[in-house]
């Protein structure tokens, strides 16, 4: 045993749990734990801008990699009430992170002391553990249960509170017998496996809808192997695509009523049985129940119990770790006598739909249109790139006509979609996949939400690319009120004075100029036939450089996007030929692209 402070213990804890990755910002009340990181220098730590992009980086960190766990660390106070957006968004997407803050002396907490909050309290509803710790003998124990709790059944953050005199205070501390809890998860039985053959066996058109709990469970070869051995459709979730890749002959395109295809929407609305495996019927993905459940039978597998039957009752649900259900059914499939029905027609009728309903991309008008931007970005970018985004018509949009090969190549705030998380995502991303092509989409209004995080990139040298497709509107919310009949308060449009006699300067914040004034390189493209070549040129700049590169698409300023009320309600809009008066109408060449290199 070693008489040392809680903090050095803690210190300790977080390289043996291997969560080595911090993001934050120091203060007052936290500064002891940042003088044991530096005095055992095994933690790394990105200084951040803003305590909620600090979070956010973290969840991006968790997202990129199996295992890992991002670490926020924040004063106390705003700090703690900062990271909430953070929690809820790693929470409501089932993501691992581990928030510390800082808090004031015990023995003042209920004085209203500088900076007191019981934020314990307000994090309890987005996370699976927030406690203060008010004895430092508890922290080891405390810091052990927060690891085996992210790691259990559903995954999810978890919230420490630390008074800075507990951080101080000396403890017995014994690392080399310290040891990480084995994480507590469901498996699916043989018996239910064969449950599950049963209603294949007698279903003439199944498809399996592949959630996110196949990443968390780091499953998705399981998953094709499983679909290859039966030939049943795959259709991935918002949180579950890169499952199998987009050209497999078994992806049958994802479903939803905003981010989904058009062939994946029609291929299930001829299915007769629905396996969903680590998903949780959201409402994007379903639409109007009535529709999305007629005539068909549902099975559910999901690692969190109280999952089954939240949305809707299935035919038949199961409590289990994604991973080990495949493995059992793997397991049962392979053993069968008799086998099971030939479905190899089905998908056969499946992958025919995929080449036969897309929607229009290859657009030459000027104002861009942006279904051009996402046809360009796959050419751009190929097969390995990660695309990180949140919400917005470009995410929707993004989904719609992206393509993803590789689980953890699409990196998506699906439950909570919080304005702003891109960024700061993204730069986590970027911690945990270095060496390889990370690309973020935002509309204009998520990039000016934690914009600042642009300097922590380039401060710290984390390159991405960040494609800002930008119409100078709140497209999806004035999209949304359309049913409203108005068109209200969702405009970000004005002539910026300081741009004046530049083509774009109707369109309000010039964010060329914003991000190279964060330290960042950035170009603007104003010709859909420069666009392939802005994001090639942007590529070079991000290996060159080591930093942030933003590409901003200047795009017509009304287009709606494709999206229903129901799986066979999809309103297929023609994108508009005309601008609202306020628009500029002529626009030039990429100008700036010379000028960026």
């Amino acid at each position: 045993m070693t008489r040392m402070r809680a903090v050095d213990a803690v210190v300790l804890i977080l390289e043996k749990e291997g969560a080595t990755e911090t993001f934050g910002l120091p203060g007052a009340a936290i500064n002891p734990l940042y003088s044991a990181m530096k005095a055992h220098g095994g933690i790394r730590h990105t200084l951040a801008r803003h305590v909620e992009g600090a979070s956010h980086m973290a969840d991006g960190y968790t997202r990129s990699a199996p295992g890992n766990i991002g670490v926020c660390l924040g004063t106390s106070g705003p700090a703690g009430t900062d990271m909430i957006t953070g929690l809820y968004a790693a929470a409501a997407d089932s993501q691992p992170i581990l928030c510390i803050t800082g808090q004031a002396p015990v023995a003042v907490l209920d004085k209203e002391d500088f900076q007191a909050v019981d934020i314990a309290a307000i994090a309890k509803p987005v996370t699976k553990m927030a406690k203060t710790v008010l004895e430092a003998g508890q922290v080891p124990g405390v810091f052990q249960t927060a690891f085996q709790l992210m790691r259990s059944a559903r995954p999810g953050p978890v919230l420490i509170d630390l008074p800075i005199d507990v951080q101080q205070t000396e403890i017995e501390f014994d690392i080399d017998t310290y040891e990480p809890l084995t994480p507590a998860k469901p498996a699916a039985t043989s018996a239910q496996a064969e449950r599950i053959l049963d209603l294949i066996a007698e279903a003439e058109h199944p498809i399996i809808i592949a959630g996110g709990g196949i990443i968390n469970a780091d499953a998705a070869d399981r998953l094709v192997e499983f679909a290859e051995l039966t030939s049943i459709p795959v259709s991935p979730t918002l949180m579950g695509w890169g499952v199998i890749p987009d050209d497999h002959l078994l992806a049958a395109g994802m479903v939803g009523i905003q981010t989904h295809v058009r062939y994946g929407n029609a291929s299930f609305l001829e299915s007769d049985l629905v396996i969903g495996i680590g998903n949780r019927w959201a409402n994007r993905h379903t639409g109007d129940l009535g529709v999305y459940r007629k005539g068909r039978k549902f099975v559910h597998i999901d690692i969190e119990p109280t999952q089954i039957g939240r949305v809707f009752a299935p035919d038949y649900g199961v409590a289990s770790d994604a991973g080990a259900a495949l493995d059992a059914l793997l397991a049962g499939a392979r053993s069968r006598s008799g086998g099971l029905p030939d479905f190899t027609g089905w998908a056969g009728e499946c992958t025919a739909r995929k080449s036969t309903e897309h929607r229009k991309t290859n657009f030459t008008e000027v104002p861009i249109k942006p279904q051009r931007v996402y046809q360009e970005m796959n050419q751009a970018f190929g097969r390995d790139v990660t695309y990180v985004s949140t919400i917005g018509l470009s995410q929707i949009a993004g989904a719609q006509m992206l393509h993803v090969y590789r689980p953890r190549h699409w990196i998506n705030a699906g439950q909570a979609g919080p304005l702003g998380w891109t960024g700061p995502a993204a730069l986590g991303v970027a911690k945990g996949k270095p060496g390889e092509t990370v690309v973020a989409l935002s509309g204009d209004y998520d990039f000016q939400f934690m914009i600042e995080g642009l300097a922590v990139g380039a401060q710290h040298r984390i390159p991405y690319v960040h494609v800002v497709v930008n119409n100078s509107y709140l497209g999806l919310i004035r999209q949304s009120q359309r049913g409203f009949e108005m068109d209200y308060e969702v405009s970000l449009a004005f002539e910026n004075i300081n741009a004046a006699g530049s083509a774009s300067s109707g369109y309000g914040v010039d964010h060329v100029a914003v991000a190279q004034g964060l330290g960042c390189k950035a170009l603007r493209v104003e010709d859909p036939e420069l666009i392939g070549e802005g994001l090639r040129v942007a590529k070079e700049l991000m290996d060159e450089h080591q930093v942030p590169v933003v590409v901003e698409v200047i795009l017509e300023r009304v287009t709606n996007i494709s999206m229903g009320t129901a799986l066979d309600q999809i309103n297929e809009f023609e994108t508009l030929a005309q601008t609202p008066a306020d628009a500029p109408t002529a626009l030039s060449p990429m100008g700036e692209l010379a000028a960026a290199k």
